[in-house]
């Protein structure tokens, strides 16, 4: 399935060097565009309505408020559609597209290196086989999760954002470590390898959040001093308070 983009921003980018083929695609900035074909091969296209009459999906990375715009400029033209974009539902999706079959998948920015996460919107009404080609395309890149839509704004909030939080702790972390005396390379390595060493760990032990704790922590040890202070801190609260942001309560 050859997939045409629109746009060439973070995301669409990032799903495009995790795919590694070369791609076909048109961004209102032609120069990102073109940078992106310099990098992975491919063609940059005039106009939206080129590329969905090339592509066998058209993946729609463009601003959410384009919505309308792009699909008049496409003009009927797309064989078949895949939105990542945030906050749009399918229903605004046909009822901009009609009958061109549809999906919505939110990925995260991992998807770079194929250790993505990407939120599937479940669909009574989806083309069957579209669908099980475009979940197939995301798996390609990573994890994907299929869930109702009405719990998409909760899914997305844990995991689209969740590399921008693991980047502001590990900073914080790194922060520290060199405020302590360490080098900010060695405290880089150190905090970096551990990050990626818990979440394999934490998948091995399914989640098991608790039991990962208590392998670390030795009562009245460093790691309890440690997560006292966090706690004290307001870790739990902050991160509940973001979710509540990013889901507009």
């Amino acid at each position: 399935m050859r997939v045409g983009l629109i746009g060439a921003g973070n995301m669409a980018s990032a799903l495009a060097r995790g795919w590694g083929d070369p791609v076909l695609v048109h961004d209102a900035y032609r120069p990102r565009a073109e940078a992106l074909v310099a990098e992975l091969g491919g063609e940059v296209v005039d106009s939206n309505g080129e590329l969905a009459q090339r592509a066998d999906a058209v993946l729609l990375a463009h601003k959410p408020a384009g919505l309308e715009r792009v699909a008049a400029e496409i003009g009927g033209a797309a064989n078949a559609v895949i939105s990542i974009l945030g906050g749009v539902p399918i229903c605004a999706l046909r009822a901009v597209y009609g009958a061109t079959p549809v999906v919505r998948i939110i990925p995260s920015v991992p998807v770079e290196v194929r250790q993505g996460v990407s939120c599937h919107a479940r669909d009574a009404d989806a083309d069957a086989d579209f669908e099980r080609q475009a979940i197939a395309l995301f798996q390609r890149v990573g994890l994907v999760v299929s869930i109702d839509e009405e719990q998409m704004a909760v899914a997305t909030g844990l995991m689209s954002c969740a590399p921008a939080y693991t980047a502001l702790v590990a900073e914080a972390q790194v922060d520290a470590g060199v405020r302590a005396g360490l080098a900010a390379d060695i405290a880089g390595a150190l905090v970096a390898a551990s990050i990626g060493g818990t979440a394999a760990l934490l998948q091995a032990r399914d989640m098991d959040t608790l039991a990962v704790r208590r392998a670390v922590t030795s009562p009245g040890g460093i790691t309890a001093r440690g997560l006292a202070a966090l706690e004290h801190g307001g870790v739990r609260a902050a991160f509940d308070d973001a979710m509540q942001a990013v889901i507009g309560r």
